[in-house]
């Protein structure tokens, strides 16, 4: 049974699915939808252009919908949809897309940290983390499982790639490549985001792919186009590919690693100097990063 608060005010035009929760002082405008089995809880404000899907829980004084923050918005805008079981925390504000037919979208069973703020166009797949007071500005893209800490602005038009992991108070200008980590301090990339891999089940024939692909783009002397041409060849059916993939389509360029080594040989396996003087091979997937 759906239950509104008396001190709600529903527009009549909404659209309340079953089993919804609307608290105490929410605001539900014109031609807002939400879904079956959401909760609202105190405060909440949904604007028109925005639909939700089921089972979204959003808390104490979120915004969601608000018009873009932009010069050139105009009456006609984007709208803001999301998906399915996504947690909205405190004071989290969400805007509409820039123009007709070009919508912010969140995908499924993601949490949005007190204080975030989704910027106009800006899409988000399934199952990240934007923690407290990250600003993601308009047109920005996190992918899935994408793990961006706090306090970190995400510069308009930037993507971050699936499985990575953004440090707290980092600065990102360009494209954070997919399943690495960006130090907050320098805001450059600091090897593969290895707790997260395995945490998300990757096995370890695929972390030792991620590893060695990650040394041909980041530590080798290769130009960027011979690093991903090298990455298409030697990984067509492995999760490096993506690296490929999500890069080659980078508009603005992506973070380079904080060191890149000296002109590491992604060829052979490395050698290492042991105390008795002799030579012997490392496992060259334990020096990425």
């Amino acid at each position: 049974m759906t239950q509104i608060h008396p001190s709600a005010i529903v527009h009549p035009t909404a659209e309340i699915g079953q089993d919804v929760t609307i608290g105490p002082f929410c605001v539900v405008e014109e031609n807002a939808k939400i879904g079956d089995r959401c909760e609202l809880n105190s405060f909440v404000t949904i604007k028109k252009g925005t639909q939700l899907g089921p089972e979204n829980k959003v808390h104490e004084h979120a915004v969601i919908g608000g018009p873009p923050q932009h010069l050139r918005a105009g009456m006609e805008l984007g709208e803001v949809i999301l998906g399915t079981g996504n947690v909205i925390r405190e004071f989290v504000t969400i805007h509409r897309g820039l123009a007709p037919g070009k919508n912010t979208v969140i995908g499924n069973n993601n949490l949005l940290m007190v204080q975030s703020h989704v910027g106009h166009d800006t899409i988000i797949g399934n199952n990240t983390i934007i923690t407290n007071n990250v600003m993601l500005g308009g047109h920005v893209v996190i992918e899935d499982r994408a793990y961006v800490s706090g306090a970190v602005a995400v510069h308009q038009f930037c993507r971050v790639g699936r499985n990575a992991m953004v440090g707290g108070q980092a600065h990102v200008v360009q494209d954070v490549a997919p399943y690495v980590t960006v130090d907050g301090c320098s805001s450059l990339v600091v090897g593969l985001n290895l707790i997260g891999l395995k945490r998300n089940g990757f096995s370890p024939e695929q972390v030792s792919d991620l590893k060695r692909a990650y040394r041909i783009i980041f530590r080798s002397n290769l130009t960027n186009r011979e690093a991903l041409e090298r990455v298409r060849r030697e990984f067509p059916q492995s999760p490096a590919l993506h690296f490929a993939d999500f890069l080659a389509e980078s508009e603005r360029g992506f973070i380079q690693a904080r060191t890149r080594g000296r002109g590491v040989d992604v060829s052979r396996p490395q050698l290492r100097v042991l105390s008795d003087g002799k030579e012997s091979t490392s496992d060259a997937n334990r020096r990425a990063g």
